[in-house]
């Protein structure tokens, strides 16, 4: 039983940790970044918003010039494309981006969904992205009319935005599981 309660203590003590880093980050909503560690994939702030790079290519400038990070990237709420090109020694912004599930039991005409949270709470400012995917709400709607399951949202969160970017019945993650 010794063995158990020690690992038991260990685990607690590396929830605190990451507890006390995200609460710590979470205040500004970016962590630095030396430029030259960012890769496709990765995430950064380009003008103020959070981004997912897409492409990364270093160049030499000059004789005594620093190499410079050339980054393409789209912004993760909005889709569109951003640029940015910073000297490889810099650190820049990298946004903590976090996905949430939630239940959605609700949508109202305006587009507000109705999100179910642990604690027993609703959630019910975020908007469905009408605008910028269409066919998510399509699928979001048919899925809540046609009321066979719990259905699922993922909610992307970074920087004090948040958007719902992807949907499923909870009987599909249950059938897998199952």
């Amino acid at each position: 039983g010794v063995e158990t309660g020690t690992w038991t203590s260990k685990m607690a003590d590396v929830d605190d940790t990451e507890q006390f880093e995200a609460t710590d980050s979470g205040a500004s909503g970016t962590y630095p970044m030396q430029a030259g560690l960012v890769r496709k994939n990765g995430h950064m702030v380009i003008k103020g918003r959070p981004c997912k790079v897409i492409d990364v290519s270093t160049s030499k400038t000059g004789k005594h010039g620093h190499a410079k990070c050339h980054f393409v990237a789209v912004d993760i709420f909005t889709g569109k494309k951003m640029e940015d090109l910073v000297p490889s020694s810099h650190n820049l912004s990298v946004p903590n981006v976090l996905r949430t599930e939630y239940q959605i039991i609700d949508c109202d005409e305006d587009g507000f969904a109705s999100l179910l949270c642990d604690d027993g709470t609703t959630k019910d400012d975020l908007k469905l992205p009408m605008d910028s995917n269409p066919s998510l709400c399509e699928d979001i709607k048919s899925k809540l009319e046609a009321a066979a399951a719990d259905v699922i949202v993922s909610v992307l969160s970074s920087m004090g935005e948040e958007l719902i970017v992807a949907v499923k019945d909870a009987t599909e993650k249950a059938g897998k599981e199952g």
